[in-house]
């Protein structure tokens, strides 16, 4: 398999060193060599010209259903997925069947990512024994065995003493705790936002204090253990300004936020298309407007797809019935770069940042970098492509996305994981 390659013309831009210039950049054998104007050589060549050379991206949050239901999504058709979208590393979460609380079920996960060759599958592991909140699973032996971080994702941990003894434990770990923050009580049945949409369409309502109790009692905990405390998938305005305030107070806490959450509000949703259901759910444009002010003033350290695979037939039930969720790593470039770039609220720099540097940071991981010795794990970008999204090209094997049919700009063109190119939409070589 080759791992050496030539590109050449391309617009290098590096987050980690600030490097912003048009130059080549040679590949031998899956490292980065060189990078320099007009190098020569032999090897394979790509004519990257009008074109961004990146970092490869991270995605911190995708569900591969991987053990459980094949049937929406595997490691493998996940990777396949993500590596389409420009990503080189992902970490999976535990909700799977069964859930992912032991270290030989990490040992597994990581494994199957080496069989795919396209990503690297960074598991978290389960905070409670089963994701049930009840007892704490092995933490020590999960985090040696290989996993990047800890969560219960899709079931918020109620006991405060139990989150507690995590935190203790994943802070002695270096090892990050992610909380789906969301107070199960207080949201209840509720499907959508609540607030005069969900009136208006008579759907039960998720009141963004479900959300806001959940993040205090986070910070509390994070104030009194000093462990690092991860918010998954921020909906809601006022959340951002608690975790704003935290911060500026030194309290060791985090937060992401998902295209859908920046590009969509709940006044988008379609109450017959339950790809439109999603938890957290899609906010108010207020609440939209203040998670990109947060990602622009970094107050949010990173974007995260939640790709979230169901089967067509169940996202096709009724809406108050349907499974939340949806698929996001083959749009997420388009979107977010749409979003945030096109519309003049951030630069192609700090865009990146948010899907490079940001996440390894968080995750305690070596900071991507284009430089020479570093592996070759590199994305090519055609951000000035538009394109129509169609859920029947990709390559995940679910296609619940809320995005079928809208033109966006940016894609993924080459992705290359330690030089090995692992999606390649532009020329045959």
């Amino acid at each position: 398999m080759n791992n050496s390659y030539l590109i050449k013309n391309g617009h290098i831009i590096d987050p980690a060193t600030g490097r912003d210039e048009i130059s080549d950049l040679l590949i031998l054998n899956g490292v980065i060599t060189e990078i320099t104007p007009d190098i020569d050589g032999s090897i394979p060549c790509i004519d990257a010209e009008g074109m961004v050379v990146a970092p490869g991206l991270i995605d911190m949050h995708v569900h591969f259903r991987d053990p459980g239901q094949p049937d929406a999504e595997t490691n493998a058709t996940g990777s396949a997925a993500a590596a389409k979208g420009g990503f080189v590393k992902v970490v999976t979460m535990p909700n799977t069947t069964p859930a992912i609380d032991n270290a030989q079920l990490i040992k597994d996960t990581i494994e199957a990512g080496k069989e795919s060759g396209l990503v690297d599958i960074l598991p978290s592991g389960c905070i409670s024994i089963n994701r049930l909140g009840k007892e704490l699973a092995d933490l020590n032996s999960m985090a040696t065995a290989g996993a990047i971080a800890f969560t219960d994702d899709g079931s918020t941990v109620d006991d405060e003493t139990l989150l507690n003894e995590c935190m203790k434990i994943a802070g002695k770990l270096n090892c990050l705790v992610m909380d789906h923050a969301l107070d199960r009580k207080l949201a209840a049945n509720g499907v959508i936002n609540e607030g005069t949409v969900s009136a208006s369409l008579g759907l039960p309502g998720i009141p963004v204090q479900a959300e806001i109790a959940a993040v205090e009692r986070n910070i509390r905990v994070a104030r009194a253990t000093g462990a690092k405390m991860h918010i998954q998938h921020l909906f809601g305005g006022e959340t951002v300004e608690l975790i704003a305030k935290a911060k500026e107070d030194g309290v060791p806490i985090s937060a992401e936020a998902t295209p859908h959450h920046i590009a969509l509000t709940d006044e988008d949703i379609d109450p017959d298309n339950s790809n439109y259901k999603m938890n957290p759910p899609l906010g108010t444009p207020a609440d939209r407007d203040a998670i990109i002010n947060g990602l622009c003033n970094g107050t949010i350290e990173a974007l995260a797809t939640d790709h979230a695979p169901h089967l067509t037939r169940y996202k096709e039930q009724d809406f108050t019935k349907a499974p939340f969720g949806i698929i996001g790593s083959e749009t997420a470039v388009g979107i977010t770069y749409s979003t945030l770039v096109k519309s003049g609220r951030m630069t192609t720099t700090q865009w990146l940042a948010l899907w490079t540097t940001g996440p390894a940071r968080l995750l305690n991981l070596p900071q991507p970098s284009l430089t020479a010795g570093q592996p070759a794990n590199i994305v090519i970008l055609d951000l000035y492509k538009e394109w129509t999204i169609d859920s029947s090209k990709f390559l995940s094997k679910s296609r619940n996305t809320p995005f079928e049919g809208m033109t966006t700009t940016g894609e993924a063109k080459y992705t290359f994981l330690r030089g090995v190119i692992t999606h390649n939409s532009l020329t045959t070589l």
